[in-house]
């Protein structure tokens, strides 16, 4: 048992490579092959992870978070990913939540849980506002006054990531959180502010953004950091809303130096949006190529969101993806598997927050990585073992061949003899054999392999 953390203090500490492979050597021999995977070459992650967007403001669904983020953890699951203003703040909180009773308790570990949120909507605080004058009051209240966002820093009524704004949602993030050490920040839909800035302006935003969180990298508040988006790294660079991956990097690299910490990005990719997969939106050398293979060659660590298309996806899917996965039982758990044995996808992003259905029915077969398949193995060892024994049983009371005539003439049971100890020795060996092959990892899905 681990020493219990002591309350109302921010949890210490961070995802660290020794840890995560710790939690992964306790859960990986109960799943799939590929199941746990590296991020960002320093971290071992479970492939699926919580997501939290969904919900209503309410306690009900704080507790349905919770209880799944508990569950999750326990079943093998250790990227936890929300943001500031998913649920009014109340899906951070609902993590910090169980964060902080599993850590408590020495269940587990802080530095084998990788903990992701985002900032750049500007969150409300437990329930939306009764009306537009009450919305205003509060950015007002809580962030004109106090001078950390001007006004003209706001676009589209709602979403901000200047340098100042953004310290100050790591410090809200880790209050809700209870963590001293957010694992991956990201920016959240950074294209966004493109509905007002101008290209050049943009990046100029983007640099000093990503400047201040090395400044939080370097204060030990996060690890790294990323951008989340929905529109930016699906389209082309014809779109308004287009982001270019390797821009990106060129403007981390000047903020932070060679070694600097933008890491990973979130993007959604589904059977309903294969545009990461299929789709020539990034620019690289002279060419334009898919998104999976930009972040390939430049390093980045993909992670999947929407992969059930918030719920679209969990029926009526076409009989050939049945085909494809023919140890899965839904569709739910079909599309979540298209997305996880896709090259270059670290982690499938899945929200869950019922811990009694959504953990079980979703991502039950990754999980277990093939358990259907080797408890056949295993009864089959079982009863080989037993058949023999019973065989070798039968003829010695029969006094036949050499299984115990001489051992029994001699007035030696048979339970000591030679003969029955070979036999137990040679069922043995089928059972260590069998076992061996019905517990080794099973490989992944068809299409899973990985360069």
């Amino acid at each position: 048992m681990r020493a219990p953390r002591r309350a109302n203090k921010l949890i210490a500490g961070c995802a660290t490579r020794e840890g995560t492979e710790r939690y992964r050597g306790r859960h990986a021999p109960a799943r799939a092959e590929d199941f746990y995977r590296p991020l960002a070459d320093v971290l071992s992650v479970s492939s699926i992870g919580l997501g939290t967007y969904l919900g209503d403001c309410d306690d009900k669904t704080d507790g349905e978070y919770t209880a799944a983020a508990q569950q999750a953890l326990r079943s093998g699951i250790n990227l936890l990913d929300s943001a500031i203003n998913y649920r009014c703040q109340r899906s951070e909180r609902a993590l910090g939540k169980a964060l902080g009773a599993l850590l408590s308790s020495g269940a587990e570990s802080r530095d084998e849980i990788v903990v992701c949120t985002k900032a750049g909507y500007i969150p409300l605080d437990g329930a939306p506002p009764a009306t537009r004058r009450d919305y205003d009051a509060y950015l007002k209240a809580q962030y004109f006054d106090s001078g950390i966002i001007a006004r003209d820093q706001v676009v589209a009524g709602g979403h901000c990531i200047a340098p100042r704004y953004l310290a100050d949602q790591v410090q809200r993030s880790r209050r809700n959180l209870g963590v001293s050490t957010i694992d991956i920040y990201y920016l959240h839909n950074p294209e966004q502010q493109l509905d007002a800035l101008s290209r050049d302006a943009f990046g100029d935003a983007i640099a000093a953004a990503f400047t201040q969180l090395e400044q939080e990298v370097a204060a030990g508040n996060i690890g790294c950091y990323g951008c989340a988006t929905w529109n930016g790294f699906r389209v082309g660079p014809g779109d308004k809303s287009h982001l270019s991956l390797a821009e990106l990097v060129r403007i981390a690299e000047t903020a932070g130096g060679p070694d600097h910490h933008f890491r990973v990005i979130q993007l959604p990719i589904s059977l309903a949006m294969p545009e990461a997969v299929r789709m020539p939106t990034q620019p690289l050398g002279n060419a334009l190529v898919p998104l999976l293979q930009a972040a390939s060659e430049l390093g980045v660590t993909v992670i999947a969101s929407a992969p059930l298309m918030q719920g679209q996806l969990t029926s009526g899917l076409p009989a050939k993806l049945a085909e494809a996965f023919p140890d899965l039982a839904t569709d739910a758990q079909r599309a979540v598997a298209f997305v996880r044995s896709l090259p270059r996808v670290t982690a499938a992003l899945v929200g869950m927050k019922d811990p009694d259905t959504s953990i079980v029915a979703v991502c039950v077969a990754q999980l277990r990585g093939g358990a259907e398949r080797r408890l056949p193995a295993l009864l089959l060892a079982f009863f080989t073992a037993l058949g023999a024994m019973l065989v070798f049983l039968w003829l010695g009371q029969r006094e036949l061949g050499w299984a115990g005539r001489e051992w029994r003439a001699m007035g030696i049971p048979l339970w000591r003899s030679f003969a029955f100890w070979q036999w137990t020795a040679a069922a043995s060996v089928v059972v260590a054999f069998a076992c061996f092959n019905a517990l080794r990892p099973v490989p992944s899905p068809p299409g899973s392999s990985r360069p």
